[in-house]
């Protein structure tokens, strides 16, 4: 970075942001502050907080909200019984469905819809979600996001090189000074990947030099198999993190490899934002608890134990607008018990395995991953680029396949052979090879689709 980028980072951070957020009369740039100091709280006074955000939560909701107080009368539920962690578990856990026939009965009293910000999640498991959130939580939310951010090395002020879809383009006034003042992006369409536009990303970043490379993470990977090929060496960010969906190793060593950098892998959805990131020290991703309380929950509703898969369910600590209360994401993931050589209190959870239905099922009624089974499919099977695996039964799968010289006739044999022991032996295998495999039209990627019926069982 030249003398004269230094200077205008430095500018933006220290005048041209903090005015902005004055002028805007908005909380962010005060409350990232706070945050930056609250990340070096012990856990237990960390804890605290979090559990005063929840009783005040839980307080409002039954006073407020029509839907909640409905779903913790008919359970006999007061906010003055619960007086500990254990006993949040007596209010039911709700799901996508249920917000959604809950309609305006969610948006609590105070608040009008046309006054609030209204956000869409990607429906990625085939059913999507319209919500609402005050500008304040919103802004809340961003500075979490600033925090979490300069983990990977980015800083505010600094540009920032994006690998995403469903790009907008910054149309009104409001948001050209919004980039102006605070963060210039640059974008790579993820709907449109191939040689000529990550040249031109490639020379965008060498204008506009982002210190920080964001993007799904399947996407990342295939740019970085793009910047190999053509043999581009301007891209080279200070960190890289990777969101939206599930990171294998084999993507996130070849990212590292190919832009030099550390990739930090992150957790979030639409409806509560950020809620995990790994940090420098990659030993998992802490929990945004300031923001959120997360649990752990099997099949059978108990809570999983530490180190234990289970499906994970949110409350929003801050979303008095439209709250989400005991929310069964749709992911499966697991807490762990570690202690971060960082410094933070912020709890760790060890890894996210990826969406419900990512599972493919079993005749016995078992699951398995469809994410992990292509990891260890790509680790054995030599000349596979690409995967993705369509359960169209118990016992008929697609798999669309992208591949180089070193896939063979044995490579072929040895993937119908792993997957009829993995199901049944006679289960019919249909491959197919394809020139690329498309993402969604938000950019991601499925690796894996259930199309029986009642995976979500």
């Amino acid at each position: 970075m030249s003398i004269i980028d230094t200077y205008k980072n430095k500018y933006k951070k220290f005048l041209s942001i903090p005015a902005y957020y004055y002028l805007k009369n908005s909380p962010s740039y005060k409350y990232w502050k706070v945050l930056e100091k609250s990340q070096y709280l012990t856990t237990g006074e960390l804890e605290a907080i979090q559990w005063n955000r929840l009783i005040n939560m839980l307080n409002y909701i039954y006073c407020n909200n029509t839907f909640y107080k409905k779903v913790l009368t008919d359970s006999n539920i007061h906010p003055l019984d619960i007086k500990s962690y254990n006993d949040i578990k007596k209010i039911p856990i709700i799901t996508k469905e249920e917000i959604r026939n809950a309609k305006d009965n969610i948006i609590s009293r105070g608040y009008e819809k046309n006054q609030l910000i209204m956000y869409k999640t990607g429906g990625s498991t085939g059913t999507s979600l319209e919500g609402y959130i005050t500008e304040e939580c919103s802004e809340l939310r961003n500075s979490c996001t600033i925090r979490h951010d300069r983990w990977s090395g980015w800083d505010v002020g600094d540009s920032v090189g994006a690998v995403w879809g469903n790009i907008k383009k910054r149309a009104t006034i409001k948001e050209i000074l919004k980039e102006l003042f605070l963060t210039k992006y640059i974008f790579l369409d993820t709907m449109n990947v191939n040689e000529l536009t990550v040249i031109e990303f490639a020379n965008r970043w060498q204008k506009v030099k982002p210190s920080l490379l964001f993007g799904h993470a399947h996407s990342l990977y295939l740019l970085a198999q793009y910047v190999s090929d053509l043999n581009l060496s301007v891209i080279k960010p200070k960190g890289i993190i990777s969101s939206s969906m599930t990171l294998m190793d084999y993507e996130r060593n070849t990212i590292e490899n190919v832009f030099g950098a550390q990739v930090y892998d992150r957790y979030g959805c639409e409806e509560v934002g950020l809620i995990a990131s790994e940090c420098e020290e990659h030993s998992g991703m802490h929990l945004n608890v300031e923001h959120l309380y997360v649990e752990i929950i099997k099949d059978n509703g108990d809570t999983a134990n530490i180190g234990e898969e289970g499906n994970i369910v949110v409350t929003d600590l801050l979303n008095t607008a439209m709250p989400i209360i005991r929310y069964k994401v749709g992911d499966i993931g697991i807490l762990s018990e570690k202690k971060c050589s960082c410094g933070r209190g912020l709890p760790l959870m060890s890894k996210v395995i990826g969406r419900t239905a990512d599972y493919l099922k079993k005749k016995d009624g078992s699951k398995i991953s469809g994410i992990s089974l292509i990891e260890n499919t790509l680790t054995l099977i030599p000349g596979i680029k690409q995967m993705q695996i369509i359960q169209k039964s118990y016992d008929h799968f697609q798999i669309r396949l992208v591949v180089n010289s070193q896939y063979t006739q044995e490579s072929s044999n040895l993937l119908i052979s792993y997957i009829r022991k993995l199901f049944d032996d006679k289960s019919i295998i249909q491959i197919q090879r394809v020139e690329n495999i498309h993402t969604s039209k938000s950019g991601k990627y499925r690796f894996s689709i259930c199309e029986i019926s009642n995976i979500y069982e």
